[in-house]
């Protein structure tokens, strides 16, 4: 390492957030970046740990030692080629990425302050683009069709590690542009639509072809491809099917989402299509990532307030999670930048029933509960906790997770990776999955 006791005097330095009360009357990413000396000085606080846990850490293995020395010492072509290695698309981690090698890195364990790795992925990526260090690759094509059904992270990744090995590859997908939940589900204040574009600019100069607006029915796939990976993530979405579902109001979080990244990119909606939270008292029912977008959302629309409730605990406040101890994750409570913009958080609250008026959402009749061990082992048993009240409120956002979808029966060049496969996860995990699915394509394929 270029300053192997770097850590041992300077401390971290995140590059924080914009303002609140700027950023809450746009869509502009709210995270802001260090200048490059104190990003390189940043980098130089990774140390020459025995064992590095990032490693371990990230499902994509990435190497946070090596791109981070060479970030420090200025060579940000080398760190590119070196995160690039393992990560096909930093610019998207580097953004939204919760950074597991963050909380596994030994710096965490003794002073809970790791090593910015997220960012400085971000800030590598970045000058990469910049700078022109991201090459057009053209591979020799090696006489093989494979078809990728989905854009999502794992649809992208796949693609892109298959065409590097020379495969002919057709992305297909049913929207309108590609990124799936990275485009249609994260919000614009978390990752800027142009960050995807400015790579998909790169996919298809490289080769990859891409068929929009295409739906593609698994069982029924088209013909004229070797093999086919199927990446269409977890579409359907966990409904709360309490009294009063059908009223106007009670949305799923990515009907809210998906249609105000649309607008943003320049879609029109009519009126009485619109989910804007404008004026209105909303309720999110859930309380992860997906709740927290809805907040930010919800905040520039418009809102007069948010609530977010969740039925299970809250989770141990500080660092440290005796449940779950370093290296793994820690089930602590996080705090957003959405958060951080107003709102009241809930939790052992259970919703019982929509309220409305005139077939229009009035509110939402909820119990405080306690959760209790299972005598039996298993899920802990719910108990109700004083009486109901009721949540006033003109809209509520659904954001409760996706189900995993099944599967039929499927040939042997099928493949199926990603949320479509594992259920509703990380991105990094997403973009971990094609490429090892990519890799198993191209050992049915080309057998060696």
């Amino acid at each position: 390492m270029g300053n192997p006791k770097a850590f041992l005097t300077i401390h971290r330095q995140e590059a924080g957030y914009r303002p609140i009360h700027d950023r809450i009357h746009d869509f502009g990413e709210v995270e802001q970046t260090l200048n490059s000396k104190d990003r390189r000085t940043q980098a130089s606080r990774c140390m020459d740990c025995g064992v590095p846990f990032c490693h371990w850490a990230c499902p994509l293995g990435n190497k946070p030692p090596e791109w981070n020395d060479a970030l420090y010492k200025g060579d940000y072509e080398l760190a590119y080629r070196l995160l690039n290695s393992t990560n096909p698309f930093p610019e998207f981690t580097g953004r939204i990425c919760p950074a597991l090698c963050e909380k596994a890195c030994v710096l965490n364990l003794t002073t809970h302050e790791p090593t910015t790795n997220r960012e400085d992925e971000a800030a590598i990526t970045e000058m990469a683009f910049q700078e022109n260090f991201v090459r057009i690759e053209h591979p020799q094509r090696n006489g093989k069709k494979v078809a990728v059904i989905g854009a999502g992270p794992a649809g992208l990744a796949a693609a892109n590690d298959l065409n590097l090995l020379g495969y002919e590859v057709t992305v297909m997908e049913k929207c309108e542009a590609a990124g799936g939940l990275l485009r249609y589900g994260i919000p614009n204040f978390k990752l800027n639509k142009a960050i995807i574009d400015r790579r998909m600019r790169v996919l298809e100069q490289e080769g990859i072809i891409f068929k929009y607006n295409m739906a593609v029915d698994e069982n029924k796939l088209p013909e004229g491809y070797d093999a086919y990976v199927i990446a269409t993530g977890t579409p359907q979405a966990r409904d709360l099917k309490i009294p009063g579902r059908e009223l106007k109001g009670v949305y799923l979080a990515l009907e809210m989402l998906s249609q105000q990244n649309r607008v943003l990119a320049g879609m029109e909606f009519k009126k009485e299509e619109l989910v804007n939270a404008k004026g209105k008292d909303v309720l999110v029912i859930g309380g992860g990532d997906t709740g927290s977008d809805c907040i930010g959302t919800a905040h520039r629309q418009g809102c007069k307030s948010v609530t977010q409730i969740e039925i299970m605990p809250k989770p141990v406040e500080g660092p440290v999670d005796p449940q779950s101890p370093w290296p793994n994750w820690p089930r602590t409570l996080k705090t957003t930048s959405s958060h951080e913009e107003g709102c009241v958080r809930r939790w052992n609250i259970n919703s019982l029933e929509f309220l409305g008026k005139d077939g229009k959402l009035t509110g939402v009749k909820v119990q405080e509960i306690d959760w209790k061990p299972n005598p039996d082992g298993g899920r802990p048993i719910m108990v109700e906790k004083g009486k109901p009240e009721i949540i006033k409120c003109e809209m509520v956002l659904l954001a409760m997770g996706f189900l995993k979808p099944e599967h039929a029966q499927l040939a042997p060049n099928v493949f199926v990776t990603g949320d479509a496969a594992s259920g509703a996860s990380l991105v990094v995990r997403a973009l971990a999955a094609g490429k090892k699915t990519a890799a198993a394509v191209d050992r049915f394929l080309m057998p060696r």
